[in-house]
């Protein structure tokens, strides 16, 4: 065992890695050309259509400044449409296209299977408990992010 073994950091970082891992070779397994965040993006704006692209990135707690890539590569891809916003010309709103929302139904239960990869070796127990210690501490860390996640509530207040 390495003194890494033992750092929390070192740990999460390597999770993410193992995740990242996983989740890009089931969607390869699905013929998909899809990355964890996209999904992430494709299913906040089904879930919040109309958003623009900074509230995005605080809805799927992403970096406001390379947000802007994902969302290109997503239009270039024909999965989400982008309009002037009808209340500030500066800003895009940006919506999930029909060929996103199949790309997303498609994609779903592969996602799905990511998250059973990650957790195989935990008995039902530790998953309850892995998935509430990350909760806690992804909580309770989430001010001191370079890229907080922001909540619904919060996002329509500000706008």
């Amino acid at each position: 065992m390495s003194e890494l073994d033992t750092l929390p950091g070192h740990l999460i970082r390597r999770v993410q890695q193992i995740s990242v891992s996983l989740f890009a070779a089931r969607m390869a397994e699905a013929g998909l050309d899809l990355t964890s965040v996209q999904f992430a993006a494709l299913a906040t704006l089904r879930n919040h259509p109309g958003l623009d692209q900074q509230t995005l990135a605080g809805l799927i707690a992403y970096d406001r400044v390379t947000i802007g890539g994902v969302v290109d590569r997503l239009a270039q891809k024909n999965f989400i449409t982008r309009e002037v916003s009808p209340t500030d010309r500066r800003a895009r709103v940006l919506r999930l296209s029909d060929e996103g929302a199949k790309a997303l139904d498609l994609a779903r239960p592969w996602v799905d299977r990511v998250q059973e990869d990650i957790v195989e070796c935990l008995s039902p127990k530790e998953r309850e408990t892995f998935v509430a210690l990350l909760g806690k501490i992804t909580r309770a860390g989430n001010v001191r992010s370079r890229a907080p996640l922001r909540a619904v509530a919060s996002i329509a207040r500000s706008q």
